[in-house]
């Protein structure tokens, strides 16, 4: 018997994880429940991190998390306990199957089958931000060859061990050529480890397009996690419901499963709410603990019953809804239906394999690192790039010189246009003037050279080489 940590959690969750509960224990599930509590009470008790500590002891004891949707009370510098959570526990890989119920369940992709496969540690998600003007705010976007490597190759085994025929990856690299095209060149390197499996690369504007409008043309999807995240949803919610979705977080020690929707303080205490989505999370739990058979069960009983037209509220339509039922009522229907088979929806097999294959992460030789030269940020009143070129360099010396401003990406000095707006956010890029490497005493210099002539830096970026390529990206317009 495997022990589980579950969290009743906020508004409809204590009614939905009871009737979960109560499903997958008729189903025969082999659990052992650790009850803690998370959430609003805890929020409000003066905990802005919304868990005790004892609770993090018990999950990370017990190593798998069945949570339902928390309410996060706004204000008074109070963090998301599903994104804190994620990364506290390594929990790299966000998996969301969204695959449409046609007929029984209204949607225009009758044919919609993906699974979003998204980055859940890094990206703009870091949340590491810094206000450094008066008028320009900054985000680092942080992506790591580590967090591309554990996303991408959780996908390809996620497809094989699934039967799934073809991963897709989105990215913006055509833009973001450095974070994005890092993503990228991951994918296309452990592409070649599955010959079997189909891969292919999109942009993610027209991607995203394409999933919108013929969703049935993809089948895995991964993506970095602010993309991830936006295009879940949609996948969801074109699916039929975002109230049906349900997720699993993966990492190597750890594993947390959840529906995605919110808690619905609106809809608590009514016997109202659909469990669809929390059900969706504990069936993957349990083909994550290796219960493959108790979770087959359980997902064939509930498509018998979204089937059977017992609907509740938020899918129910007249004409294709046979019954609308609540919250409890659902739940029986399902517990009803355990051991038969839908009869026009898909029934499911799921395999009974050992575990994917996720080997831990080696670290690769270093690279040789050579600095090439830097880029000083300076806030700037002025508006005429030509003024503020002329202020710059009077920095210059023998060994270094200004070779470019950029304002906001877009290259304004040399040979800047009138017409480019600019605002008080500046970068200035020095190179060596031979060509060649820089020191570190030289930024100093730089600096302490700016101190004395009342130039506002506000950061710096040291430009590197890496085994003779370069690690930084060009201005707009260079």
């Amino acid at each position: 018997m495997t022990k589980i940590t579950v969290a009743k959690g906020d508004g409809i969750g204590p009614e939905i994880m009871d009737a979960t509960l109560e499903i997958i224990l008729a189903a025969g599930a082999n659990i052992e429940i650790e009850e803690i509590e998370v959430g609003e009470k805890v929020y409000l008790a003066g905990n802005t991190a919304g868990i005790a500590k004892e609770s993090w002891d018990v999950i990370r004891r017990n190593k798998v998390f069945l949570k339902a949707p928390i309410t996060t009370p706004q204000g008074g510098g109070y963090k998301s306990l599903n994104v804190t959570t994620r990364k506290f526990l390594g929990l790299y890989s966000n998996v969301r199957p969204c695959m449409s119920l046609h007929p029984f369940v209204k949607t225009k992709h009758p044919e919609m089958d993906i699974v979003i496969v998204r980055e859940n540690e890094e990206d703009l998600y870091a949340g590491i931000e810094h206000q450094q003007t008066d008028e320009v705010v900054q985000c680092l976007k942080l992506i790591s060859r580590p967090g591309c490597e554990k996303i991408v190759r959780y996908a390809f085994e996620y497809a094989k061990h699934y039967g799934r025929k073809k991963v897709t990856c989105f990215t913006k690299d055509n833009i973001m050529k450095q974070t994005d095209g890092l993503f990228h060149q991951v994918f296309d390197e452990i592409a070649k480890e599955y010959p079997e499996i189909e891969n292919e690369h999109w942009i993610i504007d027209i991607g995203a397009a394409k999933m919108a409008d013929t969703p049935e043309a993809f089948d895995v999807i991964v993506m970095p996690n602010l993309y991830g995240d936006v295009l879940s949803d949609v996948a969801a919610q074109i699916a039929g419901s975002v109230g049906l979705a349900g997720s699993a977080n993966i990492g190597e020690e750890c594993a947390m499963f959840e529906a995605i929707h919110g808690s619905a303080p609106r809809r608590a205490g009514q016997n109202l709410a659909n469990p669809s989505g929390l059900l969706q999370g504990a069936i993957m739990m349990l083909n994550h603990l290796g219960q493959t058979k108790i979770a087959e069960k359980v997902q064939n009983a509930w498509l018998k019953t979204i089937e059977d037209g017992i609907h509740t509220y938020d899918i129910f339509k007249e004409g294709v809804s046979k019954q609308k039922v609540g919250t409890k009522e659902f739940a029986q229907a399902v517990i009803a239906n355990l051991g038969q088979q839908p009869t026009h929806l898909k029934s499911v097999t799921y395999s009974e394999e050992a575990s994917f294959n996720l080997p831990k992460y080696q670290r690769k030789p270093a690279s040789q690192k050579d600095l090439v030269g830097v880029d000083v940020f300076v806030q700037w009143q002025g508006l005429n790039p030509d003024e503020l070129a002329e202020k710059i360099q009077k920095l210059n010396s023998e060994k270094v010189q200004l070779s470019m401003i950029t304002n906001r990406g877009i290259k304004v000095w040399p040979e800047g246009f009138k017409e480019t707006f600019c605002t008080d956010h500046w970068r200035c890029r020095f190179k060596p003037t031979d060509g060649n490497l820089m020191s570190k005493q030289e930024i100093l210099n730089l600096l302490s050279q700016a101190v004395d002539l009342d130039i506002d830096t506000i950061k710096t970026e040291n430009l590197y080489n890496f085994n003779g390529k370069s690690g930084y990206s060009l201005g707009q317009g260079q």
